[in-house]
């Protein structure tokens, strides 16, 4: 089942690549190296999980395919611009993102710096204009989770609790607990996005959240595993970077094994949090399978 997922990633890259070609029409300025630098970073390469799990839950509701393109290329500018920051000098120091040289490294840290602001505020301008939905209260929901998932409770939070992990002493609990807020938070806004644009009501989105909050996990399991076991060609970024830093991992903490046995116990139970929907949510499941099996 997980074969009908690359498939499903080419499909959603291409959209969301041409969405990014519309929005980052390079003016005749001196803006113009600050939108090379941003086509740089969003156009091509990624995986692009999070799109891919926006209009997969959203398709569960019948939303408009343009309408759900737009939400995935809104949370893809929040992650965008979160690798950008992440991979200056500042921060993690990476010279490889996506398979070619982080931005900072292809332009400089001040271009890299306004790439990764304008991808943030681009990300709640998509949000905010009607061709998103046509109910207001629907865009402000969206807005509001959004702002939510990238910022000191979730992502950016997250973030700060891996700046400190190089100096302090993470157990299990902490390190579960970063990366619900620097990964899991985004992947959680997916799945929420989808509900949101199908007008589900909160207590209807139970299942779904359960599903978000176990692939999260799943899927930083696996990275982890890819930093300790894969070939930074195939990942198209360094690997062993956590060790080298003395970072405590899923992997570190666990061991690799019992790391993998986890991941396969967490994408079990997502795909259990789905038992309420029938074969329109396949996709989902095997998103949920894709997640531990990847190379990259």
């Amino acid at each position: 089942m997980t074969m009908i997922v690359p498939a499903e990633i080419q499909r959603v890259s291409a959209e969301i690549d041409a969405f990014f070609d519309r929005l980052l029409t390079v003016p005749d300025d001196g803006r113009a190296r600050l939108y090379d630098a941003m086509r740089h970073a969003a156009i091509g390469g990624g995986k692009r999980l999070r799109p891919l799990l926006v209009t997969a839950t959203c398709a569960l509701f019948n939303v408009d395919r343009a309408r759900a393109i737009r939400v995935g290329a809104a949370v893809e500018c929040i992650h965008v611009y979160s690798l950008i920051h992440d991979d200056m000098p500042c921060m993690d120091d990476d010279d490889l993102r996506r398979g070619k040289p982080t931005v900072h490294k292809a332009f400089d840290e001040a271009t890299a710096v306004l790439a990764g602001d304008s991808l943030h505020a681009l990300a709640f301008e998509v949000l905010a204009q009607p061709d998103t939905h046509p109910d207001p209260y629907v865009r402000v929901e969206l807005i509001a989770e959004l702002g939510r998932a990238s910022g000191p409770a979730g992502m950016a939070g997250g973030q700060m609790m891996d700046l400190v992990a190089e100096t302090a002493a993470y157990d299990l609990t902490a390190v579960t607990r970063l990366q619900q807020l620097k990964t899991g938070a985004l992947i959680g806004f997916c799945l929420e996005a989808g509900a949101i644009m199908g007008r589900v009501q909160p207590d209807g989105r139970t299942g779904l959240r359960g599903y978000a909050h176990d692939i999260g996990l799943a899927f930083q399991i696996a990275d982890d595993l890819l930093d300790t076991e894969g070939d930074a060609q195939a990942v198209g970024k360094a690997v062993g970077k956590d060790a080298a830093a003395g970072k405590a991992t899923f992997v570190s903490l666990m061991g690799a094994d019992r790391a993998r046995a986890q991941a396969e116990m967490l994408v079990d139970q997502a795909i259990r949090h789905l038992h309420a929907f029938g074969s329109e949510a396949d996709l989902l499941r095997a998103i949920a399978r894709f997640v531990v099996e990847r190379d990259r």
